[in-house]
């Protein structure tokens, strides 16, 4: 009996010393993505940093936002969700990825990644986009990703910022298949939803060429370039919106969000031409903010951490 007795206790022991050492590891690790970050915005950017925005990008977790998503597809409306999930990195130039160690050549980004989930029919759609601006908000996005998966197949589309945009694509349609390009530097749709919470003022307006956002040319089809576009932005008191209309595509998207810093997103609205040859008819996607939390979202992935997607309304 005591043998048992003390087996069980050792066990006991070992189980909670294994769980001590696991929470201290998760610790140091998020302790060093706050150090990595700080180290980064030290270089001081061509744009001075203020501490309000050090203080609430810099403080060791990510901002997200759900939406309750109205997404036009196949001539239909769609109900589903959307997630923005903002976060400053340190990111490495010449590789393009995630910084793992500090380095002198390191760059502050905010990331956003966006995603989407709705149903058409019987089928599923998974959307998801990320895009990496720098901080110092004096230069294009450095990289930019989209992916899309459905039971027909999935695509996969990547831009990386270097003397060119140079973008690999990855289509199960065979008249967009495998494709490798070079495009001329200009406003990227997909850069502009970072930028906006960085500095709205800085937002470009007036006619200038965009290119559009990864998930409209590829779900739509469209040739992978720059489009000219009408862009606007619009205050109305404590809150603005920000519109970009492309005449040649037939296209309007317009972002709401408030005025004053963090410049949060109250929601979007995207009208285009829906469905398929003489049925596709013009349609509005929409976007409603639900809920916001401020979390570091990659140490909570138990599943006593589930609750917190009913937090977000999810």
């Amino acid at each position: 009996m005591k043998n048992w007795l003390s087996l069980e206790l050792s066990v006991i022991f070992l189980a909670g010393l294994f769980t001590i050492i696991n929470s201290c590891k998760e610790n140091a690790v998020d302790q060093k993505e706050v150090a990595l970050n700080e180290a980064t915005v030290d270089k001081k950017p061509a744009e001075q940093i203020s501490e309000a925005f050090k203080e609430y990008w810099y403080a060791g977790d990510a901002e997200i936002t759900s939406y309750t998503l109205e997404q036009a597809r196949y001539g239909e409306i769609r109900n589903g969700d959307a997630v923005l999930i903002y976060v400053t990195e340190p990111f490495a130039p010449d590789k393009q990825v995630k910084a793992d160690n500090y380095d002198k050549s390191n760059v502050s980004v905010l990331k956003l990644n966006t995603t989407k989930n709705y149903l058409t029919g019987i089928y599923p759609y998974s959307i998801m986009t990320s895009s990496f601006y720098p901080v110092g908000n004096d230069e294009h996005a450095i990289k930019v990703t989209f992916s899309s998966q459905e039971w027909c197949g999935h695509v996969y589309a990547q831009l990386n910022n270097r003397s060119t945009f140079e973008i690999k694509s990855h289509s199960y349609f065979e008249s967009e298949a495998d494709q490798n390009m070079k495009l001329d530097k200009t406003v990227l749709e997909n850069e502009l939803w970072n930028q906006l919470r960085i500095d709205p003022e800085s937002l470009p307006v007036g006619e200038i060429q965009v290119i559009p956002s990864f998930e409209y040319i590829r779900l739509s089809h469209k040739e992978l370039k720059s489009y000219k576009a009408i862009v606007s932005l619009n205050k109305n008191g404590a809150t603005a919106s920000y519109e970009i209309n492309y005449p040649e595509l037939e296209r309007t998207l317009k972002i709401d969000f408030r005025t004053a810093f963090p410049y949060c997103i109250e929601g979007w609205s995207e009208t285009f031409k829906s469905g398929f040859g003489d049925k596709a008819k013009t349609m509005t996607s929409k976007a409603i903010k639900n809920k916001t939390l401020k979390t570091p979202y990659w140490t909570q992935n138990g599943n006593n951490d589930l609750s917190l997607r009913d937090s977000l309304g999810l």
